[in-house]
């Protein structure tokens, strides 16, 4: 037990669940009993709070863990989450614009309300809300992943459900104050969460350097292990086989994020299209810090680290590799002060994603299925509830699933929330898609990326199915055609998946099209709307 490391930890710990109690009257409106409220902070969050809000939402700890760790492992490889963060604020720029000022005009709160008021088809809307729940929940449990590589290095994460109370203890706290406090809690203490992070990489790019003879003496490690290594995949550069990979991953990734669910809900709590706008341009600023933490997988080489072994799979666990080198490496007090902002960067993200899920159940199914009068107190009680739901569900996958399946899960989510890619992102500026083309679409991407990557597997970890994301085009299979033959060359299965989906939808399109075939009604003329930039006042003008 590293007593100095778990008393820094839990001190800061308790700070910030104190700012989460508080978080419930920081900005409050006349009642919380309401879900623009409770759900999106009342949509009057500014340019800082929206800046630390979705910083927080989007670079979490498993980010914060695990790409040092798959560069690590892999090499290059690891460093396609700089690309993906850099290309990804240039392609959602304008469709979050769009997004929010759709949004403010109907009262929209998820990404399935917009579907529902686009296409004026509550089908539609399920499938996007089940989309983003599904895809949401690995992602959650994710979190955990990071939290628990840091409760192991301080010796108090076990084997058994008793090993797991440090874990339960955190999330009960983390429950109560998001119950009471909604999307406040998680925008408040991303300030703390934020200023942690930044303090601990920097020192570390700093200092750990020193330690080791410099960068070029950590880079000719790396080069040394990944050349007596016989993977074809790893290496300090990117070779043949991984190139495809690497670029497909990124453009993939960077499509996929603001998919989600949690992304949207700290841009819809925003208070204004200029709130956007200058985030956009300032959030690259987080892809600066992934670049510097992604080079502390090199710094474990050089230090020899060797990564905890997990009591309940008796592998080791790649994901305690950053912790264990800042134990190794730093005083007590200071490995203490790193571990409490990884665990508080599982939280913050946490929040919000419980939150954006409990938001899709209450607006596109409770509200759709089960109560279609539900009053706003009704709905931001069911709300509520479902936070509490979703964030449970997430520790018992945890407790339950081997961590390594959970994360091979959450490229599955990636994959999955691809899908509405079209529906949601391109339906912002048409309606061309006819709505039985969409639906075709879902169904023909989901179904064919499932496929994909069930037949993905590694022997290495004793996996037959569902072993990574990662397709060998040799394997890529159109109705018994192997188009690539024996190619070794991989590529993402989210990028064959949703050009599939989007093949489909276009021929089916074609097909409704000239049937005449119903189309839903257009509730939502997407590109009619008139802005005043300097006020963000939003009014729809008259429909073509």
């Amino acid at each position: 037990m590293q007593w100095t490391e778990l008393v820094v930890f839990t001190a800061l710990f308790l700070l910030v669940t104190v700012l989460g109690f508080m978080a419930a009257r920081w900005q409050a409106g006349d009642t919380l009993d309401h879900l623009d409220e409770w759900g999106l902070g009342g949509r009057k969050f500014g340019s800082w709070i929206t800046w630390f809000l979705v910083g927080g939402d989007l670079y979490t700890a498993y980010t914060f863990v695990a790409v040092p760790a798959l560069v690590f492992g892999s090499g290059a490889l690891g460093f396609y989450a700089l690309p993906y963060t850099v290309v990804l604020y240039p392609i959602v720029f304008l469709p979050l614009v769009r997004m929010w000022s759709v949004s403010r005009v109907h009262g929209y709160v998820t990404p399935a309300d917009f579907v529902r008021g686009r296409y004026g088809s509550h089908w539609l809307a399920l499938l996007i809300a089940v989309t983003g729940i599904v895809a949401t929940m690995p992602y959650i449990a994710l979190q955990l992943v990071g939290l628990e590589a840091v409760l192991r290095t301080m010796g108090l994460n076990g084997s058994g459900i008793l090993g797991h109370l440090p874990l339960f203890i955190a999330f009960v706290i983390l429950a109560l104050y998001t119950y009471q406090s909604g999307l406040r809690a998680p925008a408040l203490i991303a300030f703390v969460k934020d200023t942690l992070i930044y303090i601990v990489i920097l020192v570390a790019v700093i200092y750990l350097p020193t330690q080791f003879g410099g960068w070029g003496a950590i880079a000719d490690a790396a080069q040394a292990k990944f050349d007596a290594s016989e993977a074809a995949s790893d290496g300090v550069l990117l070779n043949a086989n991984n190139q495809l990979q690497y670029a497909t991953l990124a453009l993939g990734s960077a499509l996929a994020l603001f998919l989600y669910p949690h992304s949207l809900t700290g841009i819809l709590a925003s208070r204004g299209r200029n709130v956007i706008k200058r985030n956009m341009v300032a959030l690259p600023a987080y892809s600066l810090l992934l670049g510097l933490l992604a080079l502390l997988g090199f710094v474990a080489i050089s230090a020899g680290v060797k990564p905890i072994t997990n009591q309940a799979t008796g592998r080791p666990d790649t994901n305690t590799i950053v912790p264990v080198l800042f134990d190794m490496e730093f005083p007590d007090w200071f490995a203490g002060i790193a571990f409490a902002a990884i665990a508080i960067g599982a939280l913050v993200p946490a929040a919000i994603m419980s939150i954006a899920a409990a938001n899709l159940w209450t607006r596109n199914i409770y509200k759709e299925y089960l109560k279609k009068d539900a009053s706003p107190a009704q709905e931001a009680k069911q709300a509520k509830l479902a936070s509490l739901v979703v964030k449970f569900g997430a520790v018992a996958f945890i407790v339950f699933v081997d961590p390594q399946f959970s994360i091979d899960l959450q490229l599955i989510g990636g994959v999955m929330i691809l899908q509405t890619l079209p529906a949601v992102a391109i339906a912002l500026y048409t309606r061309w898609f006819h709505l039985w083309g969409l639906i075709a679409g879902w169904i023909a991407g989901m179904g064919y990326g499932m496929w994909l990557l069930y037949n993905i597997g590694n022997p290495a970890i004793g996996k037959a199915h569902f072993a990574g994301s990662a397709l060998p085009l040799g394997k890529l299979s159109l109705f018994g055609w192997h188009p690539f033959g024996g190619s070794t060359v991989q590529i993402y299965v989210g990028a064959v998946a949703v050009v599939a989906n989007l093949l489909v939808a276009v021929v089916v399109t074609l097909i409704a099209r000239k049937f005449r075939a119903f189309n839903g009604t257009d509730e939502t003329q997407a590109d009619d709307y008139h802005v005043d930039e300097d006020s963000d006042r939003v009014k729809p003008v008259a429909a073509h």
